[in-house]
């Protein structure tokens, strides 16, 4: 899940300033369970901008902005607002705000800030899991991101100079290789922290990306 958050109004109507008519895009998926870009939000986003003297004549939330297709099709039927508009505002992440620019010519600006992926613990709570890294070794890792939840990105055990369970370099934050440990050891598979791991190849996770499936690993999808 890509967690985001709104931005600040007065950074929003900055970006907006010289767009008069404004058309507000939200995302059904991982900002609407963000509270930061669902039907709740635009209808409040609609009504901050009408009572700055910004005239809305369309909100609406597509199911997942960053399908592109979907989202072509949607802007499609509604091109009538869409042309009549000065500027669309997007409250998705980064990716549908990019999908949105690249279907229409009219200015397209973020409401959010993309922050990272990560679960919802509860309500209001989230926590990232994921580094993007390209090469996962989850299967080795108890599934707990070695790069992502160790403060160092190391592969190889505890540098040594965690204490009682924490990081030596955030105090309050617990060792990833210790949770590590843990998580193998309730499993029965502390032989997996024996195995020695060859440096990240983070050239696999570098950016921006593309990839084409194959017609054999698009069935297995």
């Amino acid at each position: 899940m890509i967690i985001s958050q709104q931005k600040l109004l007065p950074d929003i109507l900055q970006s907006l300033d010289g767009s008069d008519v404004v058309v507000i895009i939200g995302c059904g998926t991982c900002a609407t369970q963000c509270h930061a870009g669902g039907e709740e939000e635009v209808q409040d986003m609609k009504r901050e901008l009408e009572g700055v003297g910004k005239a809305v004549p369309l909100s609406f939330v597509l199911e997942s902005v960053c399908t592109t297709q979907k989202t072509k099709k949607e802007l499609t039927k509604k091109s009538t607002f869409i042309e009549e508009a000065d500027a669309i505002l997007v409250m998705s992440c980064g990716v549908g705000v990019q999908t949105v620019a690249e279907l229409t010519e009219k200015p397209v600006f973020p409401a959010l800030d993309t922050l990272f992926i990560g679960s919802l613990r509860r309500v209001g709570h989230y926590e990232e899991l994921c580094a993007l890294c390209g090469q996962c070794i989850l299967e080795y890792t108890g599934g707990i991101c070695a790069i992502n939840q160790c403060s160092k990105g190391l592969l190889n055990g505890p540098c040594g100079g965690s204490k009682q369970g924490k990081c030596e370099i955030i105090d309050d934050r617990d060792c990833g290789w210790y949770l590590i440990y843990e998580r193998l050891k309730q499993r029965g598979k502390l032989y997996l922290m024996e195995m020695i791991h060859q440096p990240q190849d983070f050239s696999k996770g570098q950016h921006p990306q593309k990839i084409t499936l194959g017609r054999e690993m698009l069935k297995k999808k």
